[in-house]
């Protein structure tokens, strides 16, 4: 997935192809999670879907439901999708991140040509 450390590094504009794929992968992963988080307030509480929406993305961002729950199912719900948005939020964080760490880690470990001809390690 990522090149080795014997291996060159990644020209620019391969990076940013591969930033903007980690960057969608995340993206995709978010919007299908508030996806359920709207379907679920919407079949437990029986919120409309604008009503839904913003209960869901508010836990997503961390802010906590903004409508009164009413019924135990949903009150379970979304104590459980409050804790499914916090690893949420951490896996869409490390997505974006990987890449990025990577390079910066790869920078300062590729062999230089000098090294490869000495037999380094280093």
């Amino acid at each position: 997935m990522f090149e080795h450390r014997t291996e060159k590094l990644l020209p620019r504009a391969a990076f940013i192809r591969r930033m903007l794929k980690y960057a969608l992968v995340s993206f995709g992963f978010v919007v299908i999670s508030l996806v359920i988080g709207m379907a679920g307030y919407h079949q437990f509480e029986g919120m409309g879907w604008i009503d839904a929406f913003v209960n869901a993305a508010m836990l997503m961002g961390g802010m906590g439901p903004v409508s009164e729950l009413h019924t135990d199912a949903g009150k379970l719900f979304a104590g459980v999708y409050a804790l499914y948005c916090g690893l949420v939020v951490v896996i869409a964080i490390g997505l974006l991140v990987a890449p990025v760490l990577h390079r910066t880690l790869h920078h300062f470990h590729v062999e230089s040509e000098a090294d490869e001809a000495r037999g380094s390690d280093t």
